[in-house]
């Protein structure tokens, strides 16, 4: 099990949708760079589709923890940047499929006026804690 404490709502914070307002956690530190809305071949997914775009950049996010032994229970943090806010509940609705009943990690949300990708709407970069001591180790 992973040693990372969620304090969804602590006393005194205004209420929180779909975030933890802090965490902490004990173990291997996993950065993962941020993750655009495109396919293994590099191209450009969804152009104009804000819930095609949020799938494929947690669907890359998934395959970047895993890479380096993390799971998605074992995000601690996610940082958001969004061209446009409307695109925000598309986001959260792939993020909550991402999820699925896992723990909330903290996250942040920029607006920003472009990416590096010309067309990309969304990029997430993300901290994960894992537990050393419940995999294997090399001998």
């Amino acid at each position: 099990m992973t040693m990372i404490e969620f304090f969804e709502r602590p006393d005194g914070t205004p209420p929180a949708n779909g975030y933890s307002h802090a965490a902490r956690g004990a173990g291997r530190l996993v950065a993962v760079s941020g993750q655009l809305p495109v396919d293994p071949q590099g191209v450009l997914v969804g152009a104009e589709d804000a819930l095609a775009q949020a799938r494929q950049v947690f669907a890359n996010l998934g395959t970047a923890l895993a890479a380096a032994g993390a799971r998605p229970p074992e995000l601690l943090r996610l940082t958001f940047f969004l061209t446009d806010l409307a695109d925000l509940p598309a986001v959260r609705t792939a993020r909550d499929e991402f999820l699925g009943d896992g723990p909330l990690p903290t996250s942040s949300l920029v607006q920003v006026v472009g990416l590096v990708l010309p067309g990309a709407r969304i990029e997430i970069d993300a901290l994960a804690v894992v537990d050393d001591s419940a995999a294997p180790h090399a001998g």
